[in-house]
């Protein structure tokens, strides 16, 4: 036990720091989140058995993950696309755009929806939040709204398509972990988050009626907008993200360079001022990916496993344990798919244990990752949001109503066996 205690230390050390004391300081931003990896990190090598070269090496091992890297990638690359597109003029015009064809009170409501359909299509929910945004972020500076609250509403959406999709790795992973099909679950996975969805539509279709758009919108520059739409097209059809941004920063420069918004070097400038500004949730993923495997080495995960499986009283307390293994494990790890794939076994054995429906338990796992997943801070999809939109992390969560209300409605499935043909 004291050996599992001291492997999750390192992530009580975090906790404490950052979000203890921000808390009793009543501001997130006295303690740099990069600050108190940094410490945590420190702390987990200098607890880890061994000779220091091999801590360090553990650290790195999982700071250097392929999945890792291609995180920083991703980051690198919306870093150049997002702020050349601001430099060219492409942010503006797609918020004159959908100011225009958008009533003011259904502003929220429409991003909600695009969110979802474009995370439905492309079964990413980072590859939705990097398309809008900055478009999000640019319609509430117009609008006079809360930004945190408008990034919330995209990040939100994001996860619909992440938890529903066909094409989503979180809901392959689930699939085959459980012996089930994609559109088994699918049909499970609706009755218990599509009742959230549009609830939390009508919420935002609520909440809109007192927004006010400005009177005087300029008018739109269509071919400033086309990165944006070449952008959300592509992904939708399902190009991988890393070639849609790479498309997204060339159409950029031939837009902005002909148009005379910059000049060869000023577009240079442009991408590099972009990805300097990733600079920080670039350092903050290398160090939760190093945090994360340390934990992981020195037993951590596993402890877990075995505490949260230890009691199981019934299919509700099996069906409970499935949800509390995922949802803990994605606090370890900071990624809804790593945490399927760890506990996807487990949860297929106490499945066949207890007897609960393999699709239910698809479901379950991917609803309970997706739902920690969207209020972590610091998980790939709000530091990706709070890079875009200028915020702190922390700022978001408040807001984030849809990840909150299918966290509810998977308790709710599992309280009162739902829906009962699967329970």
């Amino acid at each position: 036990m004291k050996k599992g205690l001291l492997a999750l230390s390192p992530l009580a050390v975090f906790i404490i720091l950052y979000l203890v004391t921000s808390i009793i300081a009543r501001d997130f931003y006295r303690v740099p989140i990069i600050v108190a990896f940094m410490v945590s990190s420190i702390y987990a090598i200098a607890t880890t058995r061994g000779k220091l070269r091999k801590r360090i090496n553990v650290f790195s091992r999982g700071a250097g993950k392929p999945e890792m890297m291609l995180m920083l990638w991703i980051f690198v690359l919306a870093g150049a696309f997002a702020n050349s597109a601001k430099v060219m003029g492409s942010i503006d015009a797609t918020v004159n755009l959908t100011l225009a064809l958008l009533p003011s009170q259904m502003l929220l409501a429409g991003l909600f929806l695009a969110a979802c359909f474009i995370s439905l299509s492309i079964g990413t929910s980072v590859g939705t939040i990097v398309a809008l945004t900055p478009i999000a972020a640019g319609v509430a500076t117009q609008t006079d709204t809360s930004v945190a609250m408008m990034t919330a509403v995209v990040v939100g959406g994001s996860f619909f398509g992440d938890n529903l999709s066909f094409i989503s790795d979180t809901t392959i992973i689930a699939t085959q972990t459980q012996g089930c099909k994609l559109s088994d679950k699918f049909r499970v996975n609706s009755f218990i988050v599509i009742p959230a969805a549009v609830v939390i539509l009508i919420v935002y279709v609520f909440m809109g009626q007192g927004m006010t758009a400005p009177s005087n919108v300029p008018e739109t520059e269509l071919l400033k907008v086309l990165p944006y739409l070449v952008v959300l097209l592509t992904a939708v059809i399902g190009v991988n993200v890393m070639a849609v941004l790479t498309l997204g920063i060339i159409l950029t420069g031939i837009i902005g360079l002909t148009g005379g918004a910059f000049d060869i070097f000023g577009w240079f400038k442009a991408m590099g001022d972009g990805i300097v500004g990733m600079g920080e949730l670039i350092i903050i993923t290398l160090m939760a990916g190093g945090l994360l495997e340390v934990i992981r080495h020195n037993g951590g995960i596993d402890y877990i496993i075995t505490k949260l499986t230890h009691h199981i009283h019934g299919k509700r307390g099996a069906e409970l344990s499935i949800g509390a293994l995922v949802s803990v494990i994605d606090v370890c790890t900071a990624n809804n798919t790593v945490a399927i794939i760890t506990v996807g076994g487990i949860a297929h054995k106490i499945g066949d244990r207890y007897g609960l429906d393999p699709r239910k338990c698809a479901s379950l796992l991917d609803t309970f990752s997706c739902f920690t997943q969207g209020l972590l801070p610091y998980g790939a999809q709000l530091l990706m949001a709070a890079g875009l939109a200028s915020l702190n992390p922390v700022a978001i969560v408040p807001y984030l109503y849809y990840p909150f209300a299918i966290g509810i409605a998977a308790m709710m499935a599992i309280i009162f066996r739902y829906p009962k043909r699967y329970s």
